[in-house]
């Protein structure tokens, strides 16, 4: 009777382990909606400052318990506009260059905090940063909110983009900083998965 009952009771505990694996490799997929999302810049200058916008092209994250984060978030670098069709010409052909270098691209590869299935959370999120044909890496706080199946986050970053080799396009009369302050406020749908394999 002994026999039996420690028989049950070390498969249970080999049944509670093998579940603890499979719900441990449970991860979410964060797909960015383009209508939701929007990235907004701001350079300023001594006269007054200049505020734009890029769009979203396509963005996709997956995130796993451990924090560890795959996918990108990818910006159409020849959408960029801020309202005056000379300073966007002179941005798109001497500073980004985006004929050549159409993509600005994020790929995050870990998130440190935690992250709330349902209200906000506060992380700061590690990556390389691609613009202009280089990459670079930063890390940024964010700013996340998730309610079911949907979710949202904001997040606030400087680029030193003068330092990172793209043109200043300061003039003789004209002087604009040397970083730009970059928003990206995104949306979209949560998505559960399991892993493949699971140890």
């Amino acid at each position: 009777m002994i026999r039996i009952q420690s028989s049950i009771v070390i498969r249970t505990v080999l049944l509670v382990c093998a579940l603890g694996g499979v719900l441990s490799a449970q991860g979410s997929e964060y797909q960015l909606d383009p209508a939701q999302t929007s990235v907004k810049f701001t350079l300023g200058d001594v006269l007054h400052t200049v505020r734009g916008s890029f769009k979203l092209k396509q963005g996709a994250l997956q995130v796993e318990p451990s924090g560890k984060v795959s996918g990108q978030i990818v910006v159409d670098a020849t959408s960029g506009d801020s309202g005056n069709g000379m300073r966007d010409r002179k941005m798109h052909k001497e500073v980004l260059e985006s004929a050549k270098y159409a993509e600005i691209v994020f790929r995050p590869d870990r998130i440190d905090g935690a992250v709330s299935s349902a209200g906000k959370s506060s992380v700061t999120v590690h990556g390389v940063f691609s613009i202009h044909g280089t990459d670079h890496e930063i890390t940024v706080p964010a700013e996340l909110t998730q309610d079911g199946d949907h979710w949202n986050a904001n997040i606030h970053f400087t680029i030193p983009y003068e330092k990172w080799g793209i043109k200043n396009p300061s003039t003789l009369f004209l002087r604009v900083n040397d970083t730009v302050e970059i928003d990206l406020a995104a949306g979209g749908s949560v998505v559960k998965h399991t892993a493949k394999s699971a140890q």
